[in-house]
């Protein structure tokens, strides 16, 4: 598949993960040490769901329009609603959508540190527009993948990196998970987010086996079903859900996430088999 943002801005998927990494940064901040936050396929810091891509799919519709103004939205949601909201005219209609660079940047600190990695140069040149100024963001136009032998552990001790890679490439689960091993390695104390998606269960489970195999500990699954997963043999499966792998989640987290999850499964269904899973891969 070909995930690329400006076609899904909004939609269950960013939900999921722009949720999760507003409730991550929250808890890092809880201590006053400093802490960097890598994303290695950073995407742009905002997006139109307005634009022609965004309108082309209208998956917005079916997501973030769905719950910012819910009634019965869980309290776990207000601070990422707040930063939707922030990018937004006040009293007027959601029209921009924030991606992850612009999440982090709201919620780093003055001593905290922000490292972008993309390799698009529209979207480098719009990430360097947007942040312009701020020293404490370094944004670099080259493959995400690297920084996870090259930067890491970081000097901080303390960081989030987020691996959010756009499934362009047949091999990208097992790089994944290589990814994730490399900076585990590196970075054995820090919070590793990855986002992939779910079309059949075959290659999650393979993936998920795979991160087992590399010896990771303190791994928590995250998942979310709009609808059901297409048969292993279904030459063109659609997207039916998406899913976190998150390695050392911070205290409190998974508590949070087990009232959450199955709000957002009944919310952002999109047919009878929406589900919410979440649990331990690998323990202590």
């Amino acid at each position: 598949m070909n995930y690329r943002h400006a076609f899904h801005a909004g939609n269950f998927a960013d939900i999921v993960k722009h949720a999760v990494l507003t409730l991550v940064l929250q808890r890092m901040r809880a201590k006053p040490t400093p802490f960097v936050y890598v994303d290695t396929h950073a995407g742009a810091a905002r997006y139109d769901l307005a634009s022609d891509a965004a309108l082309r799919t209208g998956e917005a519709r079916d997501g973030i329009f769905r719950l910012i103004d819910h009634p019965q939205a869980p309290v776990a949601l207000r601070p990422y609603f707040d930063l939707i909201r922030s990018l937004n005219a006040p009293g007027e209609p959601i029209q921009r959508y924030p991606g992850s660079p612009w999440i982090a940047r709201k919620l780093l600190r003055g001593q905290d540190r922000l490292l972008l990695c993309e390799t698009h140069p529209e979207i480098v040149h719009e990430l360097r527009r947007a942040n312009a100024g701020d020293k404490r963001i370094a944004i670099r136009a080259s493959d995400g993948w690297a920084v996870l032998k090259s930067e890491l552990p970081p000097p901080e001790r303390r960081g989030v990196v987020l691996i959010d890679p756009p499934f362009e490439a047949k091999d990208e689960y097992a790089r994944l998970a290589r990814g994730l091993r490399h900076a585990h390695k590196r970075f054995a104390s820090g919070v590793l987010i990855a986002w992939y998606p779910i079309k059949t269960r075959r290659p999650v489970e393979e993936f998920h086996a795979a991160i087992v195999a590399a010896g990771l500990r303190r791994v928590t699954i995250v998942e979310l079903l709009i609808r059901a997963e297409p048969q292993e043999n279904e030459e063109s499966p659609r997207l039916a859900g998406c899913g976190l792998v998150i390695v050392n989640p911070p205290w409190m987290l998974v508590e949070t996430l087990t009232e959450l999850l199955p709000w957002l499964a009944e919310i952002l269904a999109q047919g009878p088999s929406a589900a919410a899973r979440l649990e331990t891969l690998v323990g202590d």
